[in-house]
């Protein structure tokens, strides 16, 4: 299950696939490059996300682990 920020991270990655495809079709340097950059907000984006729901599942874990 995705959190807020993965599918956020993964919204980016696509939009910046996206910009960048259109940049290159149309030679639009800049518009690649903005492509680019949203494509690793959102990598850096999917892998916060990544870590938060891990370290949530090892909590939950951890806690189950206690009680039992």
């Amino acid at each position: 299950m995705w959190n807020k920020t993965g599918r956020a991270g993964k919204v980016d990655q696509a939009k910046g696939k996206v910009k960048q495809v259109v940049g290159t079709l149309t030679g639009n340097d800049k518009l690649k490059a903005e492509g680019q950059v949203d494509e690793n907000v959102g990598n850096v984006a999917a892998a916060v996300g990544r870590v938060s729901r891990r370290t949530g599942n090892a909590i939950t874990r951890v806690g189950k682990a206690v009680k039992g």
